[in-house]
């Protein structure tokens, strides 16, 4: 027997086909961003990041690892636009690039609480 309720839905229906589909260069720099967040020293320092400006050694303090591996995640870090730099005299703070980050964490970790009952 045919039920509606599970028949996919056309295409052609209410929304057009290029609303439906995320533009392939916008959808390679999403599955970039979460491929950087998905490297659990990575997300780590991006969470640490949502409460605190951070120096490279500050982090590597916090994460109990050496200062060039956190270098290196920082650099792809930057590289996405995840975080930026700001220098103070001789110290370099990273912060996240912006509240959308920010944002994204937030609800990211609301979303896997809800799920965990947490």
């Amino acid at each position: 027997m045919d039920n509606p309720a599970h028949r996919s839905p056309s295409v052609t229906s209410d929304l057009a086909t290029d609303e439906l589909l995320l533009p392939l260069e916008l959808s390679i720099e999403l599955a970039e961003l979460f491929r950087a967040l998905a490297d659990p020293t990575r997300s780590r320092i991006v969470y640490a990041l949502v409460h605190q400006d951070l120096t490279t050694s500050g982090l590597a303090t916090l994460l109990g690892m050496n200062p060039p591996t956190i270098s290196q995640h920082l650099r792809l870090l930057r590289t996405l636009r995840i975080v930026k730099p700001r220098r103070e005299g001789q110290l370099v703070y990273y912060s996240l690039d912006d509240d959308h980050i920010r944002l994204l964490i937030t609800l990211s970790l609301n979303h896997l609480r809800e799920q965990s009952g947490a």
